[in-house]
């Protein structure tokens, strides 16, 4: 049982780093609504 729960959570971080390294990336298209991001997140930008 623990090990497969670790796994979920490895798994679980993993799914949260790339949603935030997409985040980061994008742009909203209302620029109305653009939520400031953590400052470390900004670290993961690619340009």
């Amino acid at each position: 049982m623990k090990p497969m729960i670790l796994k979920a959570g490895a798994l679980l971080a993993s799914v949260a780093l790339t949603f935030t390294a997409l985040n980061v990336n994008t742009a909203c298209l209302l620029f109305i609504h653009q939520p400031q991001l953590p400052d470390k997140a900004q670290q993961l930008r690619k340009f």
